[in-house]
């Protein structure tokens, strides 16, 4: 909704409508738009609606509403992964085909003991698909990438994860698998996003250089916190984002990402405040840190 725009820079937002957008969701979202709008690049959002029985009712309206009164313009028509399934399944039916991937029967209480690093129970015993949970077959490689805010990160994805799910065993997709085929699919160049994703984002690179697909620049940004430490977030029932407190809570958002506006932005519109945000953007200056705490910002 630009006037003039950058084919270069592909951006995007892909909330998962699992709840309401709170203010972690809005610096988040604010660190994508403005750093796509200030060099002029493209800005999409992304439904992240793989799970349903997780998908909060009405919340997918809201997200978009809360969107546009806190003055997100988008590109293009929002994307649902829920109307992605049948490109999710032909990669996942190539992948296990290939013996990239296979069916893996282990419970949740079988692998309680391996604290969330998969031990390979199940590679080579030849499941049948029906009833099980698709995994695919991990190398013992550290993979590493330089995060614009984060630095370098590694993770050896043997040693740290194990062979991760792409598909669940009720037959829900997973998000790596989904989000790594949609990204590439809308062209995406630049991944904004909370540092929560960032030990994500080498299994990501796995599944891109698998199956040849290019890869996006990152950059995490910090999780603002609770005073209890956990991170602000749709299971802790942070609030959601009210449209009277637009104008504060977007200058509170940008004092999150190190982005000091002037005092006289205080009485302004949210349309002004996404023209300063834009001309004003300097990445180099979010803070190089996993999370801010929400005390900080008041």
């Amino acid at each position: 909704m630009t006037a003039s725009t950058s084919p270069s820079y592909i951006g995007r937002f892909a909330p998962t409508p699992s709840g309401y957008l709170h203010f972690g969701s809005l610096v988040a979202a604010l660190a994508s738009y403005l750093d796509a709008r200030a060099v002029g690049g493209r800005w999409l959002v992304r439904m992240e609606d793989l799970d349903p029985p997780r998908e909060e009712p009405g919340a997918q309206a809201a997200i978009l509403k809360a969107l546009e009164c806190y003055g997100f313009e988008w590109d293009g028509d929002m994307v649902r992964q829920s109307e992605r399934h049948t490109a999710y399944a032909e990669v996942l039916n190539r992948l296990f085909n290939q013996g990239l991937a296979y069916a893996c029967t282990c419970s949740r209480k079988q692998l309680e003991p391996y604290h969330g690093i998969y031990p390979g129970l199940c590679r080579n015993l030849g499941h049948a698909r029906e009833h099980a949970a698709i995994r695919l077959r991990v190398p013992e490689l550290e993979y590493r990438f330089t995060d614009q805010v984060q630095g370098e990160y590694r993770q050896h994805l043997g040693r740290d994860v194990g062979d991760f799910v792409i598909q669940r065993r009720d037959g829900l997709y997973a998000y790596q698998l989904a989000v790594v085929l949609d990204d590439a699919w809308q062209g995406i160049t630049d991944i904004v996003r909370g540092s929560d994703l960032l030990d994500s984002t080498p299994r990501q690179l796995y599944l891109q250089e698998l199956l040849g697909l290019p890869q996006p620049r990152y950059l995490h940004v910090p999780l603002i916190t609770q005073p209890d430490g956990h991170k602000l977030g749709k299971s802790y029932r942070s609030p959601p984002l009210s449209e009277d407190q637009a104008p504060p809570l977007l200058l509170r958002a940008l004092r999150a990402l190190g982005q000091t506006a002037p005092s006289e932005l205080a009485d302004a519109s949210v349309a002004e405040i996404m023209r300063w945000g834009t001309a004003h953007w300097d990445a180099s200056l979010i803070p190089r840190t996993l999370s801010v705490p929400e005390a900080q910002l008041s």
